[in-house]
């Protein structure tokens, strides 16, 4: 009998879409945690692979890839009313995927909002519409109000994006406590804006180094990663984006704003995969890391939104990603970009049997408040990874506890319509996926992005604030 917790029953139908690193470790988290019997899930997959994993758990398996024309009969043979779809795939176009789910009573969660198959690096695409920024407006465009109680249709819920949503409300708390502001724990979005303008946050870095070194090094041709080969290097090749805090008075010569939705969010006109961003984590330091787009820059930049009566933005933190991927990755990057963005023939996806050392060290960086930087997330080793659940590194497990947080939740809110994670209950996920983040650390810092600067050559810098973007930026 299992000892695991049960933290949902779920009686209809699962469809897990995708059986990449995430699929493959999640699976073992919904039969731990979930009243679900292996023959209420099947896996829906352009490929049988991995389908061993598959049948060790007794779960049902289908080999048929999803396009625009046929999402919708698949989609209607394997799913109806009440049912869930646990959309884990790449090359599948997330919004059309959550308008048939809410049209049809199906409970959804993916873990990045995906374009259809080439939609990253289409050529008759703009840069905007090519951003997550563009991705996400036309999800929350399937909102209807409160009041419909339609499906929940949870966004992005991963680790990142997902849980480190979670991880800033936490942050926010830790630092309202340390400096001793009496305002209270927030209950809604305005509470959480006005905690963070009152503390002071000008930035956050959603910081994370990746050390996990595996057996095998990277060879010439080959891209290797600790995660999908594929989703990063198609994440990569999306601009940069960040969100645009009122902070900021130096306009980037590459920017571009969009001309609908938030407003939040920013893009460079250039890869995120060809721009880099000076960083922070406890344990490596110092680092420089790329400003690969994910869904957070944005929602969290629109959630810590002020505005005036009139519309008038009067606070906003830039928020970003800052990735230092393995080691491996790197050279693969740098390896990319010197063939111009034309991915290598060769792919490897590490698993937990491949890597021999390492971590991956994943959080939040509130920087600019009267304590100056807080960093706040998850340290998972490989070890710990290979112990708490099979099928999974570091990277993967942290981003199947998200999910596993995000299912759970939706089970138990099925009516919430679509949500971004930071509509949800911040304590409630974190309760459910932080058994499996390793250890949770909490560290502040002296550190700001002109430490050592302008000690080997005169830099164009702004000496009066050192969390300016133009600061940040290498």
């Amino acid at each position: 009998m299992s000892t695991h917790q049960t933290l949902a029953e779920f009686g209809s139908r699962l469809v897990i879409l995708g059986f990449g690193c995430i699929g493959r470790g999640v699976l073992p988290l919904l039969l731990r945690h979930i009243a679900i019997r292996p023959e209420q899930i099947r896996i829906v997959s352009n490929h049988d692979h991995h389908r061993d994993i598959a049948t060790e758990f007794g779960v049902d398996f289908r080999v048929q890839a999803l396009t625009r024309e046929n999402y919708r009969d698949i989609l209607a043979e394997e799913l109806g009313p009440g049912d869930f779809l646990l959309n884990l795939s790449i090359n599948v176009g997330s919004v059309d995927l959550i308008a048939w789910c809410q049209a049809n009573e199906v409970l959804y969660l993916d873990a990045c909002i995906e374009p259809w198959a080439g939609g990253y690096d289409d050529s008759a695409l703009t840069p905007a519409q090519r951003c997550n920024y563009s991705l996400r407006e036309a999800a929350l465009a399937l909102r209807l109000p409160a009041s419909s109680r339609t499906p929940t249709a949870v966004l992005t819920h991963g680790v990142n994006p997902g849980l480190v949503s979670h991880f800033v409300k936490q942050a926010l708390l830790d630092i309202a406590a340390a400096t001793g502001d009496a305002g209270g724990e927030p209950h809604d979005r305005s509470g959480w804006a006005n905690l963070a303008r009152r503390l002071g946050v000008k930035t956050i870095h959603i910081a994370e180094r990746d050390t996990q070194l595996p057996a095998v090094r990277k060879q010439r041709g080959e891209f290797v990663n600790t995660w999908s080969v594929e989703g990063f290097v198609g994440e990569g090749c999306q601009p940069a984006e960040l969100g645009w805090g009122t902070h900021e008075r130096h306009w980037p010569t590459d920017a571009r704003r969009h001309d609908s939705g938030c407003d939040a969010g920013i893009y460079l006109n250039r890869p995120g995969a060809a721009t880099r961003v000076r960083s922070w984590t406890p344990l490596e330091g110092p680092y420089h890391g790329f400003l690969i787009t994910h869904g957070e820059a944005v929602s969290v930049a629109d959630y810590l939104t002020l505005r005036e009566p009139g519309g008038n933005v009067v606070y906003r933190p830039t928020v970003h990603y800052a990735y230092h991927p393995c080691d491996d990755a790197v050279l693969s990057l740098h390896e990319l970009a010197g063939k111009d963005w034309r991915l290598q023939a060769q792919h490897r996806e590490l698993d937990a049997a491949d890597i021999v050392s390492g971590m991956d060290e994943l959080g939040v960086l509130l920087c600019g408040h009267d304590r100056n930087a807080y960093w706040y997330g998850s340290r998972l080793s490989i070890d710990q990874a290979r112990a708490l659940c099979p099928h999974n590194n570091a990277t993967s497990l942290q981003t199947a506890a998200g999910v596993l947080g995000g299912v759970v939740w939706a089970m138990r809110h099925p009516t919430a319509g679509v949500v971004d994670p930071e509509d949800m209950g911040f304590r409630e996920v974190l309760d459910i996926a932080t058994p499996y983040l390793g250890e949770m650390a909490g560290v502040y810092s002296d550190w700001t992005p002109l430490v050592g600067r302008g000690a080997l050559f005169d830099e164009d810098i702004d000496t009066t604030d050192p969390w300016q973007f133009k600061n940040v930026r290498v």
